[in-house]
């Protein structure tokens, strides 16, 4: 099981590389196309919509099939997928293909954590879920670096060369792993596509799974929506060349990674609601002191705040998804993916058109005071829910 959730990490990787490649582009692809930020930001608002949506086919196919064998088949498909964003030779090409990407990127974590919930014990899940998010911690990461380097030095559609490549070697390392998959004969939904469309309708129908999943929505939006406007932020506002400011945001997995060292005692001390308080007052604090930083010193420290909050009440989250609907539960982490990433796009999209009027500063000081209610919000529902 250890190591067939370290192979699951490895995809993960290059899925969240994936998904953030494009933020530090943003300022390179509107100068080299001709066009503004807004029209730039397709890249990245294609990929998140079609993550989202495919959940409701890659739900079914995963309890069908078995999770891991659609995780690498479908890793496969989005390594094809990045090798057509490097050969693409237009914006419209781009987006074409950042859309299949992100299509067949859109199975690899929501049922990673799925079959997560399939063979851990709810009472351990939440540590190994913050082990596992290593993975997207260190893909954020990277792919944000990748694509700082690659706008600032040289041709910039060297990175997705290097995802496809990622991408297709934890595809064949999963589809080894899946031919001894202990989870897929016990899973909890055993009928065909009709069957977990039926599901998904029940999971909605239950109250405390409407409650996490509009939250994970707004989280989306909010977050993800800032996020991807931080580099170029840095660029504009503060003057960091690209690499720079994409190093500089490289401080949001830092803060990933310092949770996901001390999960363990900071679950046990603070508990599900505390974290969640805690991870909204962070995410605000940092992303206001990311708006106003006078240094690249200060605008590091505040993405290590924010990236800390963000994972506390993340992984918060996840693991209320994992058992909204236990004997539902390949169709509730599909609607969890979906609300999570259409909430990011359309974030992206709403961010994107105001942030050319507004400007960036406001833009991250609005989403930090708007992530507060989110996340007390949450945690004051989940103080008086006892999950299944």
């Amino acid at each position: 099981m250890r190591l067939t959730i370290f192979l699951l990490a490895l995809a993960a990787f290059a899925s969240t590389a994936s998904m953030r490649v494009a933020d530090a582009l943003l300022p390179r692809l509107a100068h080299d196309f001709g066009i503004g930020i807004a029209r730039a930001s397709a890249v990245i608002t294609a990929f998140a919509v079609a993550y989202g949506v495919m959940q409701i086919l890659f739900g079914p196919l995963g309890d069908r099939y078995g999770k891991l064998r659609v995780i690498a088949v479908a890793s496969f498909a989005a390594s094809l997928a990045s090798l057509g964003c490097f050969l693409a030779n237009g914006l419209d090409a781009l987006v074409a293909f950042r859309l299949l990407a992100g299509a067949f990127c859109g199975a690899i974590i929501p049922l990673a954590l799925a079959w997560i919930g399939d063979v851990v014990p709810y009472q351990e899940r939440q540590p190994v879920l913050a082990r596992f998010l290593l993975g997207q911690v260190f893909g954020i990461a990277s792919g944000m670096v990748a694509g700082g380097l690659a706008a600032e030095h040289g041709d910039w559609r060297w990175p997705f060369a290097a995802i496809a490549l990622w991408l297709g070697a934890s595809a064949a390392l999963l589809l080894r792993a899946s031919l001894a998959d202990p989870a897929h004969a016990a899973r909890a939904d055993t009928g065909g596509g009709a069957s977990f469309y039926r599901n998904l309708l029940a999971v909605a129908r239950v109250p405390w799974a409407r409650v996490v999943v509009v939250t994970v929505f707004a989280e989306g939006c909010v977050v993800f929506g800032a996020l991807a406007f931080i580099p170029t932020h840095l660029h504009f506002v503060r003057g960091l060349d690209l690499a720079s400011a994409a190093l500089t945001v490289v401080g949001f997995s830092a803060g990933g990674l310092f949770f996901a060292i001390f999960a363990p005692r900071v679950v046990r001390r603070l508990g599900e609601t505390g974290l969640a308080t805690a991870g909204a007052i962070f995410l605000a604090v940092g992303l206001i002191a990311i708006a106003l930083a006078s240094s690249r010193a200060l605008a590091g420290v505040s993405c290590l705040v924010a990236g800390l909050g963000f994972y506390m009440l993340h992984t918060t989250l996840q693991t209320n998804a994992t058992q909204m609907a236990p004997e539902r539960r390949g169709a509730a982490m599909a609607l969890f993916a979906s609300c999570l990433f259409l909430g990011q796009s359309a974030g992206i999209a709403l961010m994107a058109t105001l942030v050319e009027r507004l400007g960036t500063t406001r833009i991250l000081i609005a989403a930090g005071i708007a992530v507060l209610p989110v996340g007390i919000a949450f945690a004051y529902l989940r103080s008086a829910h006892r999950p299944a």
